[in-house]
């Protein structure tokens, strides 16, 4: 997975279907995650991720989300730079999960 930048959610949810332990990390706000949230996520404001990193696991793939997917993407970045290889963005954040996944997951 390190050789990729960005997963489909579509991809993300055959992998998860599949039975790989993905670490979703969600670097949204606290008042988005009330709005709209999934399941089993690691919830680090993007602000806080340069003192948090550590509560992020390196021993299985890590793919980070937003809303849209730009914050994430630059989260990815950062966090490759600092030592993470196995770490995507998830393509479309959660907007793309709730059109092409599961429409019960509110948009905003």
């Amino acid at each position: 997975m390190a050789a990729e930048l960005e997963l489909s959610v579509q991809q993300i949810r055959e992998r998860r279907d599949a039975g790989e332990e993905l670490l979703i990390l969600d670097v949204r706000e606290p008042a988005e995650l009330q709005t709209a949230a999934l399941d089993g996520t690691l919830n680090i404001p993007m602000g806080e991720i340069p003192s948090r990193y550590n509560e992020v696991p390196d021993d299985r793939p890590v793919v980070v989300m937003c809303h849209h997917g730009m914050r994430s993407l630059q989260v990815m970045m950062w966090l490759r730079k600092n030592d993470y290889d196995n770490v995507v963005n998830m393509a479309g954040g959660i907007e793309a999960w709730s059109t092409h996944i599961d429409p019960s997951v509110p948009r905003y």
